[in-house]
């Protein structure tokens, strides 16, 4: 059951009115016409943000002037980036305004939602039987870190105009059907920003108080406050742009990765002054090798919020015809198959905001509702660390120096990833030269072993060295041989000889090795048998 959430507004009904205004006490006071017009602008420009930067995605920077589709379309394709909401729309139409993420998993499961990256691996969980928001925690899910959750972002500002603290409770309760952490904070920050984005016309604002939602020791907190503040003292978005790359892209590999990726929405939206054009070629500009359409259509509907369709390119507009099709998505068939018009997705938005209004407190009528906002309040803090997956798997040893890698997430060929699967523990290394490693202190006895599982990737290798305190005990190749399956390879180590001593013991998963292609450690069944004390 969800538990009740404190909305400090004061919610009266209006005279009838036909358009969205502010008033001098900054109450949001928008017609039932002007939220609708809102909702089919921030479902439109999302899309056609994607489509105009699909061809920039992991790919390249944009360096020219994008003002076009890519091709005619006589619909817009079905896309992750906004397929995910129109199956969050429907589970919110069969399970009403109180939706559990358990609910959202019955209907992705239904829907045949998650085509790639976290969401994939949401839909691969579901099928095994495991449940949300299991899906999207670190201890099952090995892209909880990526995008999924930010992209899909978006209608939960919709359905919290003016409210960002309670869009941002949706996006973090229901983003945990396919990412965690740093995961989640993406879609906080973007349903926060399109809900501020129905009180707000400076776009720096709405960046500003949509990331105060996250707490300050989250990483993608501090990579929006790298953006805001480099922004505040002057420096242009191609200076912050690479800043944020340098800084947080060399932290998480995958292209698809939710904290660089949402530094670069946050810049768009900044610099984009509310112009939908200026605000998504920033996107397709930023920099190279990012998910340029998904930022470019989180972005673009912070815009339609702000705006409407009258701030969108009606050529644009008129190129997709009003409607979504398609029956399937990165190979997956799609159940039922999509086919619906934009302002049918924007009608049925707006009747379900409404329900969601209500049920928190809101007042509304046929006509108009008023809303005085909220004070935007920092959520707590919701941290993962690749080291607390031992808590999961080994719960003994410490694990250090892994690094988040991205095989199976954006674009492919990534060395490495640091994951739990059932019981096998996976680690590449952070930093090649020091490598990964696990580390144990304990007090060996009588006849003292260390025992464990190893394996690599076929067509790539490492190098297992174990320590007992400064003593080398082990040195050997891990190599995953030419063959198509994963080998494991047991390996025990005599630590009699360190009996009555208390050791430190450490494995080391080392990568620089001549003549080799680097790889993925795989570990399990790591035993150390401790003996008996030996008698005097």
């Amino acid at each position: 059951m969800r538990r009740p959430f404190p909305i400090a507004l004061a919610c009266v009904l209006c005279a009838l009115a036909s358009a969205v205004s502010v008033s001098a006490a900054a109450t949001l006071s928008v017609s039932r016409a002007a939220y609708e017009d809102r909702a089919r602008a921030t479902w439109t420009a999302q899309i056609l943000g994607a489509l105009m930067g699909f061809r920039f995605e992991h790919k390249p920077a944009s360096t020219e002037w994008v003002d076009r589709l890519p091709k005619p379309y006589d619909h817009a394709p079905v896309d992750d980036d906004y397929y995910y909401e129109i199956v969050a729309l429907r589970a919110f139409e069969r399970y009403g305004a109180g939706l559990t993420v358990e609910q959202l998993g019955a209907q992705w499961k239904e829907n045949s939602a998650g085509s790639w990256g976290s969401s994939e691996q949401a839909r691969l969980l579901l099928s095994r039987g495991i449940q949300p928001p299991d899906t999207g925690h670190p201890r099952y899910n090995k892209l909880w870190f990526t995008i999924g959750p930010q992209f899909s972002g978006d209608i939960y500002g919709l359905l919290a105009p003016g409210l960002p603290n309670l869009a941002g409770r949706l996006a973090r309760e229901l983003g945990h059907i396919n990412g965690y952490a740093e995961g989640t904070d993406g879609g906080v920050f973007v349903a926060g920003m399109v809900s501020l984005a129905f009180l707000e016309n400076d776009p720096k604002e709405i960046v500003r108080k949509a990331a105060r939602l996250i707490h300050p020791r989250s990483p993608y907190r501090q990579c929006l406050d790298l953006v805001i503040g480099m922004a505040e003292k002057g420096a242009g978005p191609r200076e912050i742009a690479q800043a944020v790359e340098d800084r947080w892209h060399i932290e998480y590999p995958a292209t698809n990765n939710a904290v660089a990726n949402g530094g670069l929405v946050a810049l768009s939206v900044w610099f984009g002054e509310g112009d939908f054009l200026k605000t998504v070629n920033l996107a397709f500009a930023a920099a190279d090798y990012t998910d340029a359409d998904c930022n470019a259509a989180n972005a673009a509907a912070v815009v339609g919020a702000m705006h409407g369709m009258k701030a969108l390119p009606p050529a644009l507009v008129e190129g997709i015809h009003d409607r979504i099709r398609g029956d399937a998505m990165g190979g997956v068939r799609l159940t039922p198959a999509v086919d619906e018009a934009i302002s049918d997705l924007a009608r049925r938005t707006v009747a379900v905001g409404e329900k969601i209004l209500r049920a928190e407190g809101v007042p509304t009528d046929d006509d108009k509702l008023s809303i005085s906002p909220q004070n935007v309040a920092t959520q707590p803090a919701e941290l993962f660390s690749l080291a607390d997956l031992t808590r999961y798997w080994n719960p003994g040893w410490k694990l250090e120096r892994v690094g988040f890698g991205g095989a199976g997430g954006g674009l492919g060929g990534v060395r490495g990833i640091t994951y739990l699967d059932g019981d096998v523990l996976a680690t590449y290394p952070r930093d090649e030269v020091r490598g990964a490693l696990l580390r144990r202190t304990v007090r060996l006895g009588d006849q003292s072993s260390l025992s464990v599982q190893v394996a690599a990737d076929p067509g790539r290798a490492w190098q297992l060295d174990a320590f007992a305190g400064n003593e080398r005990v082990l040195s050997t190749l891990i190599d995953g041989g030419q063959g198509k399956e994963r080998e494991w390879r047991q390996v025990t180590v005599d630590l009699s000889r360190f009996a009555n001593r208390e050791v430190e013991l450490r494995l080391f998963q080392l990568v620089l090795l001549p003549g080799r292609i680097p790889g993925n450690a795989y570990w399990r069944a790591l035993v150390v048998s401790e003996g008996l004390p030996r008698s005097k």
